[in-house]
């Protein structure tokens, strides 16, 4: 039964996992995706059904389109396999809670960020107006221990990124500063912290990575939205056990 329910909850994250490629592709660029069928990037071409199916489509038609062979974006079976693995992940952690449909929310919102960002380093506002108020609601359903924890943390997520803004005078993006007091609402001061500092360690390891192996250049801009989609995912997640055992070792 257990098992059945996980594999229920990761097939539902591939479906939708489809659907978030759609709306980080299309909503920066202002165009319709509530309707329109799905194309192919490069003839333009509408899918079928059966071409459409996650996962599967991409690896049966080895990630090439069947119309005119152009390559399918890798970014399209990551960011579906992602939110599959990451739905089952939040039940098997939270289980049958209110405080599953925040980690359900939650990886919803980032993955459709993550597309965004890696596509056009943009986050649009649209995702956060549609998101907030939901978290706004399920954090006085569920709230966090202090409940004003929430506030505290929304204040110095965005704050924390407005500093850092003019400091650096543009050096991150008026769409990190809102994703960090979106993050701040969910995860409270304490845990926004810890995910500021994961996403600082992530994005230098993999900028020091990228440099090495030289697919950036040492002025080529990269987009800092990924590397806070997977800081606040593990600190959701992970969060508690990380700072107990980084108290522990204070002691």
């Amino acid at each position: 039964m257990y098992f059945m329910l996980i594999l229920y909850i990761f097939l539902l994250g591939l479906i939708l996992g489809s659907f978030f490629n759609v709306v980080g592709l299309r909503l920066p660029k202002k165009i319709p995706f509530a309707n329109d069928r799905s194309a192919c990037p490069h003839c333009h071409q509408q899918l079928s059904w059966y071409e459409n199916i996650p996962l599967l489509s991409f690896i049966l038609q080895r990630g090439r389109c069947r119309h005119c062979h152009g390559k399918i974006s890798i970014i399209y079976p990551i960011v579906e396999l992602l939110t599959g693995i990451l739905f089952a992940l939040s039940f098997h952690i939270i289980g049958f809670q209110l405080e599953l449909i925040t980690a359900l929310l939650l990886v919803s919102m980032l993955m459709i960020i993550f597309v965004s960002d890696i596509k056009y380093m943009l986050i649009p506002n649209k995702i956060f107006l549609f998101f907030l108020p939901l978290f706004i609601i399920m954090r006085i359903m569920v709230p966090l221990q202090p409940w004003w924890s929430s506030v505290l943390g929304a204040i110095i997520g965005f704050g924390l990124l407005a500093v850092i803004i003019i400091i650096s005078r543009g050096g991150m993006g008026a769409g990190d500063m809102k994703l960090f007091g979106v993050l701040g609402m969910v995860l409270g001061f304490e845990k926004v912290l810890l995910a500021f500092f994961l996403s600082c360690m992530i994005g230098a390891l993999i900028g020091i990575l990228l440099l090495l192996f030289k697919i950036v250049g040492r002025k080529q801009p990269v987009p800092f939205g990924p590397y806070i989609v997977f800081a606040a995912l593990i600190t959701y997640l992970y969060g508690d056990a990380i700072l107990n055992w980084y108290f522990y070792l204070l002691l």
